[in-house]
């Protein structure tokens, strides 16, 4: 998408000061808006978000949404386990989170109304499928009268609309069964949600005939069934208000829609070409992991290949191997999945070869709630693994970032050979935002060399101290534990004359990596693992500071908090509350001047999608007077309940 770009006129009729009954039409023009569609997940829901999205990204607006998934892949029809969502915030300003309170709310049946109804604002526009309230459908939703008739919705702008009926009548020309012919009422919903706020139809028509191209029934019956839903908004009295959001000011550049997840498929492979080296993903399907897998494999034509293991054990060991063998192993997975991976990614840390995890976490422990997300694998990848085994902990902080922080994870396990964790999470795997795509030479560079012979960059030398096995290193012998400035062993690749060498499991002698059970070498090579991890920090950024520089509050955040954090403190400080803000994308090592930055502020805040990890971790380290803001629900934060936390910190009598 180019900022410049400017919305494509509408195909239906275009909205004017009078509809085409003579009704009288206002127009609202408003900041930002939230929305939500709702429904059976076989509905289409997430379809019609994700075309809403797509529009209001080439409209100009800023954007950020929320997709919210059903657990159970074949959920009964009609129930309250059976919704599925999809939540699109769209803004003339800059925005951080798909939004708190809904503007407006559309629903497809009973289920659907009594899971979301809490989120919609007071007076906030409620658009119903009237259809989706028969006796059965009340039964399944629990709901012991119809809603739409006892009053309870009075507090809201109740639209109550024919959908199934209208989209039946809209496509009955198309030859479709009645099956068939229900499932076009997304695009019916989506094309009256169009007309409301001003939007183009033409982005979703060119889909439809671009997806449905070998079915012309089916392009069709969508076509006609999203024109119906646009022109009954401008000819039926239901709606007598038409809401505009202008486009948002954004740096000039060439912008795209990303998920998390495909952004982390592209920072992957952006990295290793760069580096000059193939690919190699091994993963065993799970959710909300599995689209990086399906995204990579893709990508073929880049040097990269996709390994579907049969379980995740297996899915790191061939990662492992493939870094042996001189790629770049990357092996992804959620929490259950790490917790499989252990050893294998004990092995990378005693072997010293570069392995990236990506761990997009979800609810927990065991099975959990596989589509819903939380934060709560930040201690397991700190510490979940036998012996003293560090690791790398990298987070992104919103669906853009993902980008980023793969592509930093690469630099930083073939930099310093060593594993890497990618702590994403559900929310930012699934949501999306504008995203300026980078050029190539804004890159950063990663350079990646292996040595060639024994004598050859500075990684061989005289003969070693004999190990346990009796073995010295012999004048001219490859050491292949032999290390540069920041503690980094050398990577040879398998198959080179003169690099042969002992690996595995099993403690390496210092220098020479030959096997070796002295008391003194295991620690030393323990604390030199350590402090190889620790190295890392002299390669990254400060910890940046915004927000008050005289606050007494500092409001620390990592991962898919950021926006809800960063909005909140915007808010706080617009009505003058003094306040600061850190987010940590760098959690282990954390940045140099972490300490430094800690010790400037009498209280701190920490907000986290779990029961409170970071907290726990700064006040061990640093001694930092942490107070968590926890959540364990499987939504991320509303911006309301960090901005009442910051309210209710500010109130308290200063720390002592």
């Amino acid at each position: 998408m180019s900022s410049e770009n400017g919305s494509a006129a509408p195909t239906a009729p275009p909205p004017s000061a009078n509809g085409t009954n003579g009704h009288h039409r206002k127009y609202e023009e408003v900041q930002s808006v939230t929305i939500r569609f709702a429904g059976d997940s076989g509905d289409g829901m997430q379809l019609a978000g994700t075309q809403f999205t797509n529009t209001s990204a080439l409209a100009g607006n800023d954007i950020a949404t929320f997709p919210d998934f059903p657990a159970e892949i074949r959920a009964p029809a009609g129930t309250l386990a059976g919704v599925s969502g999809f939540q699109v915030h769209f803004a003339a300003a800059d925005i951080h989170t798909p939004g708190d309170a809904l503007d407006a709310l559309v629903v497809m049946n009973a289920a659907a109304l009594k899971t979301n109804l809490r989120d919609l604002q007071p007076g906030g526009i409620l658009v119903v499928n009237s259809e989706g309230f028969e006796t059965s459908d009340l039964n399944k939703a629990k709901y012991k009268v119809n809603p739409l008739e006892d009053g309870s919705l009075k507090g809201f702008k109740v639209i109550r609309v024919p959908v199934t009926k209208m989209t039946r009548e809209a496509v009955a020309e198309c030859k479709l069964s009645p099956r068939e012919a229900d499932r076009c009422k997304n695009f019916f919903a989506l094309g009256l949600v169009y007309w409301m706020y001003e939007r183009s139809l033409e982005t979703t028509l060119k889909w439809i005939r671009e997806k449905f191209a070998k079915n012309p029934q089916y392009v069709e019956a969508n076509t006609r069934a999203l024109k119906a839903g646009y022109n009954y908004g401008d000819t039926v009295e239901v709606m007598p208000v038409q809401y505009k959001v202008a486009k948002a000011k954004i740096q000039p550049g060439t912008y795209r829609k990303i998920t998390g997840n495909e952004a982390i498929v592209l920072g992957l492979v952006a990295a290793t070409q760069l580096a000059k080296k193939p690919l190699v993903y091994a993963s065993y399907p799970i959710t909300p992991a599995s689209s990086v897998l399906e995204g990579l494999a893709e990508l073929r034509r880049y040097g990269v290949k996709t390994f579907q293991a049969e379980d995740e054990i297996a899915a790191a060991g061939v990662a492992i191997g493939a870094s042996y063998g001189g790629a770049v192993g990357i092996t992804g997975t959620s929490g259950p999945g790490v917790c499989l991976k252990s050893e294998a990614i004990g092995l990378a840390v005693m072997t010293e070869l570069p392995l990236v995890i990506v761990n997009v976490q979800r609810g927990g422990p065991s099975t959990g709630l596989p589509t819903k997300t939380e934060q709560a694998d930040l201690l397991q990848a700190m510490f979940g693994r036998n012996g003293e085994c560090p690791a790398a902990i990298l987070a992104p902080q919103s669906p853009g970032d993902c980008f980023d922080l793969a592509f930093e994870a690469v630099r930083i396990a073939t930099r310093f050979m060593c594993p890497v964790f990618l702590l994403s999470d559900g929310y930012l795997a699934n949501g999306s935002e504008p995203w300026k795509i980078p050029t190539v030479a804004g890159l950063p560079a990663i350079s990646v060399t292996h040595p060639t012979g024994p004598n050859s960059d500075g990684w061989t030398g005289p003969g070693h101290e004999t190990g346990a096995e009796g073995e010295g290193g012999g004048a001219g012998k490859f050491l292949p534990y032999k290390r540069d400035e920041y503690l980094a062993r050398p990577w040879a690749v398998p198959g080179t004359p003169g690099l042969e060498h002992r690996i595995g499991g099993i403690e390496k002698q210092d220098v020479t990596g030959n096997i070796n059970y002295e008391p003194g070498n295991h620690e030393h090579m323990t604390r030199t693992r350590a402090q190889k991890i620790e190295n890392i920090a002299l390669t990254v950024p400060d910890l940046p500071v915004t927000g008050d520089a005289d606050a007494d509050l500092l409001v620390a955040g990592w991962g898919g908090t950021y926006g809800s954090i960063t909005t909140a403190v915007e808010r706080c400080r617009k009505r003058g509350l003094k306040v600061a803000q850190v987010h940590f994308r760098y959690l282990n090592p954390m940045p140099k001047n972490t300490a430094a930055v800690l010790k400037r502020y009498k209280k701190l805040l920490v907000p986290e999608l779990n029961g409170g990890q970071l907290s726990w971790l700064l006040r061990a380290k640093y001694l930092a007077p942490a107070e968590g803001l926890n959540k364990i629900q499987g939504r991320p934060f509303l911006v309301s309940e960090i901005e009442a936390a910051i309210e209710g910190h500010m109130d308290e009598a200063p720390a002592l």
